[in-house]
């Protein structure tokens, strides 16, 4: 064991983990909280509601090293082997989220400096420097010890990095870090200052030094505001990859190693975080009272994309979240219906965070499943019902994944450089690609979300709603698929800015205008909403409208402005030209939610992608996944009604073993089926 020495002994050591089942139920539990007493209480009260998994350590940095090089490991290996003689796997959290008070307060350094130049002092999590030498030579070395004492533990199935990460730091020794890399990334000053035009504004710079990390706009140059992030992005990615390493020094294979995601947080570049770890997980609260199925289906399918696998949700819960933030209830069943669809988009494991409700602390009045007095809350129940679901359907999922025919592009720098320079107060770049995702997901297709430099060759349709920032590798990328029969269909705002986030020397798009056989010729913001109309028939364009100009003759308009005294008037509004088999079109306008949904109805004919999901009634969810030998639907009511709904074919439903041609689901109702 590894006592205050330090030492490991090879007894602890077993020959391989368990195999996981295949849908897995958990929840986040930290036993260093409680009295070890109440332990076996806990765990029997997750095994009888059918629970799979625990989350254990992300916290605990104070109760596994309570003196710096005094090491406590013995109370977790207790907690790991208790849990796993309940039955259930064991997701380890390097507990690096939150260093303790007395590294804290020895060691200043470790801690975040903010912008301003203001180091944090308090106790809280997130609020150490990951670009700490210091700090990072810490976390090797707690992370080294966990793998010696529980890499070879046959319960834990997995390890998760750190806990959703937040804050960077601006201190010294991380500026010089940002400086060092900008003078590998661009070898000389003067290359910097040429692709950055600084001297737009006598922001020419003549040494390293004179250069400062962001993470802001202000009067910055566009191209220190990307620069800055890639540093966090690379900087983050490198502080994991310690991380990493040290837990593989010792560890199964088996032991899959994550990190808790957040979503549509972009303090850094999620597709180069996520390179390193061998399976997804983010955190996917349900706090607003009312769950929305498409708006929540989005960034699933972009936690899906990061890596094109399967994932876990490593976080959810049905309501409060404690301290200052607003948060409602779902309705009685309504998790059990989110959950269900995070297995739909392709989750394989769902925990609940938290347990217990804490005693103290910032989030002590978080919801949980069993409260403070250790007995169960009314969600308890229903997450039972769950977990037993989970292990009736289970073995139909078992080694089933999401396929996809269609994928929409998402790019982080894109994202970042159009919310930097909006153009218009009410863009935003997230509500721009969702525009194209709710018609496609209400029309019954399935949805890749993914980065421009993808494979792009299964696809029959591939969007690109506002690919801002376009590197001419990513432009080849996309210039390739159509070449090769793909259809591409760029959105306004797409090709205006290389790689350095400077303006493409040729107008938009930039690179691919070639291609396209048209322009960009200028665009605007808008103040109200133009009329466009041709071969989608009429709508409205809102917020921002780009002004077309073809230079092929083989391009069609498809689309005109009509907006009388306006620059826009009668100007295309939405171009196409084919390619051999394929095709790329380009939408200047934003149209509203009518037109749009027209809008993708062409793009799906012109493309043959054919919906991969039968038509239901309004309100009723469908989610497939798919194996060699078998295809799983689930069905899912999100109406305020019960709903029948005729299925296309005779198929078994997995939680009821009936086989039906006809269902009826009552409000909130699930069902699992399996395509016979």
């Amino acid at each position: 064991m590894l006592g205050l020495s330090g030492i490991a002994n090879p007894q602890t050591k077993q020959s391989e983990t368990l195999p996981p089942p295949a849908l897995m139920l958990g929840a986040a539990w930290y036993p260093e909280q409680w009295p070890e007493s109440r332990w076996d209480a806990d765990l029997d009260l997750m095994q009888k509601a059918h629970m799979h998994v625990v989350r254990v350590g992300e916290f605990a940095w104070s109760a596994l090293e309570p003196q710096e090089g005094k090491y406590d490991l013995d109370w977790l290996e207790r907690a790991v082997n208790l849990a796993g003689k309940h039955g259930l796997s064991v997701i380890l959290g390097t507990p690096s989220g939150a260093p303790p008070v007395w590294m804290a307060t020895k060691y200043p350094d470790i801690m975040v400096t903010d912008e301003t130049g203001k180091l944090y002092t308090g106790s809280t999590r997130n609020h150490y420097n990951w670009n700490s030498d210091r700090y990072r030579g810490f976390v090797r070395a707690v992370d080294e010890r966990l793998s010696q004492r529980f890499g070879h533990n046959r319960y834990v199935i997995g390890w998760q990095i750190d806990n959703e990460y937040s804050k960077q730091s601006f201190d010294a020794e991380t500026q010089a870090q940002f400086q060092a890399w900008l003078e590998h990334r661009y070898g000389r000053v003067e290359n910097l200052n040429r692709v950055w035009t600084t001297a737009y504004n006598n922001q020419t710079y003549s040494a390293w030094n004179q250069i400062a990390l962001v993470n802001g706009t202000g009067d910055n140059s566009p191209g220190l505001w990307l620069a800055s992030k890639r540093f966090i992005s690379e900087s983050l990615r490198a502080y994991q990859k310690v991380q990493i390493d040290a837990i593989r020094k010792n560890a199964l294979p088996a032991q899959k190693i994550t990190t808790n995601m957040m979503g549509w947080y972009d303090l850094y570049d999620h597709y180069t975080v996520a390179q390193d770890l061998d399976i997804i997980g983010w955190d996917n609260p349900q706090v607003e009272g009312r769950f929305d199925s498409v708006r929540n289906g989005l960034p699933h399918d972009l936690m899906r994309g990061l890596n094109g696998k399967n994932y876990w949700v490593l976080e959810s819960t049905a309501g409060p979240r404690g301290g200052g933030n607003a948060s409602a209830m779902l309705d009685k069943g309504e998790m059990r219906m989110a959950i269900w669809s995070y297995i739909g988009h392709g989750a394989d494991l769902i925990s609940y965070w938290q347990w217990r409700d804490a005693l103290n602390g910032g989030e002590q009045n978080h919801g949980a499943i069993v409260d403070v007095d250790g007995k169960p809350d009314p969600i308890y129940a229903e997450y039972s019902q769950v977990g037993q679901e989970f292990e009736k359907a289970g073995p139909a999922l078992q080694g089933t994944s999401v396929e996809a025919s269609i994928a929409i592009v998402d790019s982080y720098p894109s994202r970042w450089a159009i919310n930097w320079q909006k153009m218009n107060p009410a863009y935003d770049a997230i509500d721009e690609l969702r525009s194209y995702y709710n018609p496609l997901h209400k029309l019954g297709y399935t949805i890749d979300i993914i980065p421009p430099d993808r494979d792009l060759s299964k696809y029959k349709l591939v969007i690109a709603p506002g690919l801002n920032v376009m590197t001419q590798s990513e432009a080849d990328n996309l210039a390739r698929y159509v070449r090769q029969g793909g259809h591409l269909v760029l959105g306004q705002r797409s090709g205006m800015k290389d790689e350095e986030n400077s303006r493409w020397p040729q107008r938009q798009p930039g690179p691919l205008a070639s291609l396209l056989g048209a322009r960009v010729e200028q665009y605007m913001s808008l103040n109200h909403p133009v009329e466009i109309s041709g071969a989608w028939d009429s709508s409205k364009a809102q917020l921002f409208a780009e002004q077309l100009t073809t230079l092929a003759n083989d391009v069609q308009v498809l689309m005109r402005y009509r907006a009388p005294n306006s620059w826009l008037d009668g100007q295309p509004a939405v171009v196409t030209r084919k390619v051999g088999n394929g095709s790329i079109t380009y939408i200047g306008a934003w149209p509203e939610e009518a037109g749009m949904k027209r809008a993708i109805q062409w793009m799906v004919s012109e493309s043959g992608a054919k919906p991969d999901i039968f038509a239901t009634p309004e309100g009723v969810e469908v989610y497939r996944r798919v194996a060699k030998d078998r295809e799983i639907f689930i069905l899912e009511n999100t109406s305020e009604r019960s709903q029948t709904v005729a299925l296309p074919v005779v198929m078994s439903n997995i939680l009821t073993d009936e086989s039906v041609q006809r269902i009826e689901l009552p409000l909130y109702g699930v069902a699992v089926l399996r395509k016979q």
